[in-house]
């Protein structure tokens, strides 16, 4: 059996490939790249999340999420993250719930700088899209995943939760 560090070695020369596809894809087509790209991580966050508990409560749903991520073998690991002069972890606004993220050991960060290539791109819709597909199954609810900062050792983000439910959760058809 593979030890960790085999297992995320192999795992990194795929996400290297993963990054110069980004690359090449954004240079090809532009801005449509994020567009895809959420998409694409939006459906594997829903199909990823299918069988997870429903809950409204937000705490509740990362949490959820983080069992998803480490159950699929995802290194996404991230933590809410609640300033000194911020009075809850959780901020109601009108455009819903806020909680912000830092984003430590991130396989698209590091992937991104193994290749080259700068952050905040199509690969990383792909994380908001993946977020707001298991956040969609899990509350019933859309969010946003707003990039605050993007850095070497870590990435900061706002998650955005909407107080209306969502009508529709299905799965969009594959082409």
């Amino acid at each position: 059996m593979p030890t960790l560090l085999e297992t995320r070695a192999s795992l990194q020369e795929a996400m290297v490939f993963l990054g110069a596809l980004a690359s090449g894809i954004e240079q090809a087509i532009g801005e449509s790249a994020n567009s895809i790209s959420y998409l694409a991580g939006k459906h594997l966050g829903m199909a990823f999340s299918e069988d997870a508990p429903r809950t409204g409560d937000i705490e509740q749903a990362l949490r959820s999420v983080t069992e998803i991520l480490q159950k699929n073998n995802c290194l996404w690991q991230f933590e809410p993250f609640q300033p000194h002069d911020r009075p809850a972890l959780v901020e109601t606004t009108d455009a819903g719930d806020q909680v912000l993220l830092v984003f430590r050991d991130c396989m698209i960060r590091q992937s991104l700088f193994r290749f080259g290539h700068h952050q905040k791109g199509s690969l990383c819709n792909m994380m908001y899209g993946f977020f707001s597909g298991a956040l969609l199954n899990i509350m019933r609810r859309d969010s946003t995943l707003e990039i605050l900062h993007a850095g070497e050792n870590g990435c900061y983000k706002k998650l955005t939760v909407g107080r209306t439910v969502s009508a529709d959760t299905s799965l969009p058809e594959r082409g």
